[in-house]
């Protein structure tokens, strides 16, 4: 009985300190990168098999956090929709640079990308011709909808700090090259 005492205040005083030095968790740029490549993948590969004639694949990204200093997220992205239709593939090269907030949704775990500003836009197609701007404006608007919607990352449930830091209400917070998830109302500077 009396170990039993003794490692529990072991234990307690163990959480109680590791929990006075708590880091934050940072988020990488490339964390970032490779978490919105492997969504829009798995948007792709969702949107295929329900049956859509549009795939989309990305061939770079590039997140860049806190520019200038500002609490801003800029993601530049280059890639390929392509519309299937009937027996042929019409693939449209398409580059997208827009900027947004991070936002941290407690409820769901994520951050997201939000209140987003298309800062540039390229579309360009080898088997057309001609004026792609009102088409260009209809897939950067798709485009840009799809990224308020889907996470561009999410804290990992499987292992024990992912766990200890979905149990705390946490802000987020935009430093040059990172984002950094901290205890709520510790976001000034």
């Amino acid at each position: 009985m009396k170990i039993k005492s003794v490692l529990t205040l072991f234990f307690i005083t163990s959480l109680l300190s590791a929990c006075a030095t708590w880091s934050p968790l940072s988020i990488s740029e490339n964390s970032l990168e490779g978490y919105l490549q492997e969504q829009v993948h798995r948007f792709d590969q969702e949107q295929l098999k329900s049956g859509s004639p549009l795939s989309v694949k990305l061939s770079d990204v590039d997140v860049t956090l806190g520019p200038d200093g500002r609490d801003v997220a800029v993601l530049s992205v280059q890639g390929e929709v392509a519309v299937n239709a009937l027996v042929t593939k019409i693939p449209v090269d398409v580059f997208l640079k827009v900027e947004g907030a991070p936002v941290y949704k407690s409820d769901e775990k994520a951050i997201y990308i939000r209140r987003l500003n298309l800062i540039d836009s390229r579309v360009e197609s080898s088997l057309f011709k001609g004026d792609f701007k009102p088409v260009a404006e209809n897939l950067m608007r798709a485009l840009a909808q799809m990224l308020e919607t889907m996470p561009v990352y999410r804290l990992d449930e499987s292992n024990l700090t992912g766990q200890l830091l979905g149990l705390t209400d946490l802000d987020i917070k935009v430093a040059p090259g990172k984002l950094v998830l901290v205890p709520a109302g510790k976001t000034g500077s």
